[in-house]
């Protein structure tokens, strides 16, 4: 359970992200089954232009040695798209209004345009949502990454719509979103593969890939892994699998962006348009 809503550790060379003002027209609208999907990005606005599948993560050749069945974690689940199935990972984050989940970018937009009509189950299991299903309703994506798919922003921020008149934090907990950590930390790793029913979690060191990126060497995390949470022994959620090579082009090994200050704006921004 999350103690506050954001956690900062020293200073982080962020690139800034241009935050969103509220009540200018930076937002557009998706169909999504019907309902109205809001998807706002920081900086500008982009229509949907098509819809690109999430990319997918090689299949593991090899034994999992550190990898282990987890009980599913309350804040953790699988995003489900319409075309079927769960193809990527998410978590809730805290926020004041108790709504907010953080992935990768590439899980929500790629091949230029917006996924729409997601739906996240945290706590899913054995085709079990516990916790309930809640429906995806805006989406917070960096303009970089939609320009250049930089992978330093391969972070997104999404609001789901409350269910049964309860917020999903309230059901659920939240991790804290944790910016300006170093790129060493004891973390576990939680992610719901693509063609399992339950999730797969790692516990050990990160470890720097570059100024901006971050790995992490465990093997077994596959396709619908990405956008799984790095959780540190505080409870701060400081990065989802993502960045480099989109998460990492063998299981064995993953990357992710650090959170610095250009995703502390993306999680204002998200805020600020509650």
């Amino acid at each position: 359970m999350v103690t506050g809503t954001l956690r900062v550790r020293g200073g982080t060379r962020g690139r800034g992200v241009r935050a969103l003002v509220v009540g200018a027209v930076l937002v557009a609208v998706l169909p999504a089954g019907g309902r109205a999907v809001v998807v706002a990005v920081a900086g500008r606005a982009h229509g949907p232009t098509g819809m690109a599948p999430a990319r997918r993560r090689k299949p593991a050749l090899t034994t999992w040695p550190q990898l282990a069945a987890a009980a599913p974690r309350a804040s953790v689940g699988p995003l489900f798209y319409p075309s079927g199935g769960h193809q990527c990972t998410a978590s809730v984050v805290a926020d004041p209004g108790g709504d907010l989940l953080v992935t990768a970018a590439h899980c929500v937009y790629g091949g230029g345009g917006y996924r729409s009509g997601l739906r996240f189950a945290p706590g899913y299991i054995a085709g079990h949502s516990p916790e309930g299903v809640w429906q995806v309703v805006a989406v917070f994506v960096d303009s970089r990454w939609i320009g250049s798919a930089d992978p330093d922003d391969d972070v997104a921020f999404l609001r789901v719509r409350p269910l049964n008149g309860r917020t999903v934090e309230q059901v659920s907990g939240a991790h804290a979103l944790g910016v300006g950590y170093g790129p060493v930390n004891q973390v576990t790793v939680t992610g719901y593969p693509a063609d399992g029913d339950r999730p797969l979690s790692c516990g050990g060191s990160s470890a720097a890939q570059s100024a901006t990126q971050m790995r992490f060497d465990c093997d077994g995390f596959t396709s619908g892994t990405s956008g799984g949470p790095w959780v540190t022994g505080d409870g701060s959620v400081i990065g989802v699998i993502g960045g480099h090579h989109a998460g990492g082009y063998r299981p064995s090994v993953s990357y992710s962006p650090r959170f610095g200050d250009q995703v502390k704006a993306l999680y204002d921004t998200a805020i600020g348009a509650s």
